[in-house]
């Protein structure tokens, strides 16, 4: 336990500044016994630039300093590094700067001096533990636009060659190491043939037998002889081969979830390949193919999407009664079976672009701030985007884009107005408006039925559209407001 929190100090970096080099020296010494690294500045305009050079983690600065302050020298800062930590130190109680200071520079905290530091060590502590959760946020988003980015080329109809080197590549991007390797059986004019690819440095073995020898038992990743071992499967889901990455460290848990989910995209993208070049013989396992390419994706953006909700536990089972109560709607409005199709798939994953919202802003428990807002305005943009990587879902981009513009026009993010807005995206804003309100947030219980039905009265023909208000209101009153929570809310 001491060890590795002595290996995630080691990776965090920290300038101690000072006019006082006595000082600076002292906390040096006192963290560097901790584990961490820490290095010293006592002119604040060398540690502007060094702060600008280096882009430290974590700065401990004195407030009274010549020949400027700390509070000017973290204005200079915050220029151009606005997620630096920063921790004040002040001689004096009396002499700190003031509270709506510290908030408008986002300081994470001050210290008043003295001659114990652990009081000061807690403070580093709590910025530490900001920092890595950030990092491990990070490590997600960066991860899931890797998969996603890396799904039109291992789905490209090329040859098993080129299909395998981009796998190994992609796999080592999310997760750096040492090697890999790709061994699974393939076919070849009728019979099953041996096909394996690696990459990087790897110890002599054989790498069939390593396979083989593992007992998956459902697992979608094993630990073994110190590879991360992934199955590659049929479309059966029995497994027919592995993916074997050989890590430069202990993967994180993150990482290692990440690697799963793309390698059930690179056996979707094999099974794919070996398919079509047996097309000319097997047409009705091309057909499969594609199928079993269809359900690839949707999985990975269904897995997106279950990233989203699991972030935040009150909005569990959000899209699922959003895309019920959609569907329900175009119904009632007579629509086709296809539309109707169309709009409860969109409402399932109408939200899937705030999986690269941060947790800071999308489970933030109070009210928003004008950048954050905007952050959170980003997500029908990005969803789209996400979903035009599979052409089944080109027709739904639209409604996903345009699930919060308004009627009147003041909508986001393309300010469209009245048959501008597709109708899809019409009939979703009505359901997610509607579950939204009478669903109990962290900051406000659900509004109920009766002050739900009046807020959506209220928006016809301003926020939404005066049909699907129309149709909305005769299905409540068809099915009954106590019959219409049953079926369409979990929040009875």
């Amino acid at each position: 336990m001491r060890r590795n929190r002595e290996t995630a100090q080691k990776q965090i970096s920290i300038l101690t500044l000072d006019d006082d080099s006595i000082m600076t020296s002292t906390i040096q010494a006192y963290f560097q016994r901790s584990g961490y690294q820490v290095d010293v500045e006592n002119d604040p305009y060398a540690a502007i630039e060094r702060v600008r050079k280096n882009g430290y983690d974590i700065l401990l600065l004195d407030f009274l300093m010549s020949p400027i302050c700390g509070d000017q020298v973290v204005e200079e800062i915050r220029k151009f590094n606005p997620e630096i930590f920063i921790v004040l130190l002040t001689g004096h109680k009396s002499m700190a700067p003031p509270i709506k200071t510290i908030r408008q520079l986002d300081i994470q905290g001050y210290y008043e001096k003295s001659d114990r530091f652990d009081q000061l060590e807690l403070l580093v502590e709590s910025c530490v533990k900001s920092i890595r959760q950030m990092r491990t946020i990070r490590g997600y988003q960066k991860g899931l636009s890797v998969v996603v980015d890396a799904l039109p080329r291992i789905y490209n109809l090329q040859s098993m060659e080129h299909i395998s080197d981009g796998i190994l590549e992609m796999a080592e991007e999310l997760l750096p190491a040492k090697g890999s390797f790709l061994a699974f059986e393939t076919e070849q004019k009728g019979k099953r043939v041996p096909f394996l690819r690696t990459r990087g440095e790897l110890p002599d073995c054989d790498h069939y037998r390593l396979l083989s020898d593992v007992e998956w038992g459902g697992a979608d990743a094993v630990q073994k002889d110190g590879y991360l071992l992934l199955p590659v499967s049929d479309e059966t889901h029995r497994a027919v081969g592995g993916i074997g990455i050989l890590p430069k460290s202990e993967p994180q848990k993150e990482q290692i979830q990440l690697v799963k989910i793309f390698s059930r995209q690179a056996s979707a993208a094999i099974y794919n390949s070996q398919l079509h070049q047996r097309v000319n013989e097997q047409n009705e396992e091309l057909t499969q193919a594609y199928q079993y390419l269809e359900d690839g994706y949707i999985q990975t953006i269904d897995t997106l999407r279950f990233v989203v909700e699991t972030r935040d536990i009150e909005t569990k089972g959000h899209s699922e009664r959003v895309s019920c109560l959609a569907a329900t709607l175009a119904g009632e409005m007579g629509l086709g079976k296809e539309d109707v199709e169309r709009i409860r798939v969109a409402g399932l994953f109408h939200d899937i672009g705030k999986v690269g919202v941060p947790d800071g802003i999308l489970l933030k428990p109070g009210k928003l701030t004008d950048s954050e807002y905007d952050e959170i305005k980003k997500h029908p943009d990005a969803g789209a985007k996400i979903l035009s990587v599979f052409r089944p879902f080109s027709d739904m981009i639209p409604i996903v884009r345009g699930h919060h513009e308004r009627i009147d026009g003041r909508g986001y993010p393309d300010g469209l107005q009245g048959e501008e807005i597709p109708l899809g995206a019409r009939i979703i804003a009505v359901a997610d408006s509607f579950d939204a309100m009478i669903s109990n947030r962290q900051y406000r219980s659900g509004l109920g039925i009766d002050r739900a039905i009046a807020e959506i009265q209220a928006g016809r023909e301003t926020q939404f559209d005066g049909r699907v208000v129309d149709s909305f209101l005769s299905l409540v009153e068809r099915e009954g407001k106590e019959g219409f929570l049953k079926r369409f809310s979990s929040h009875v």
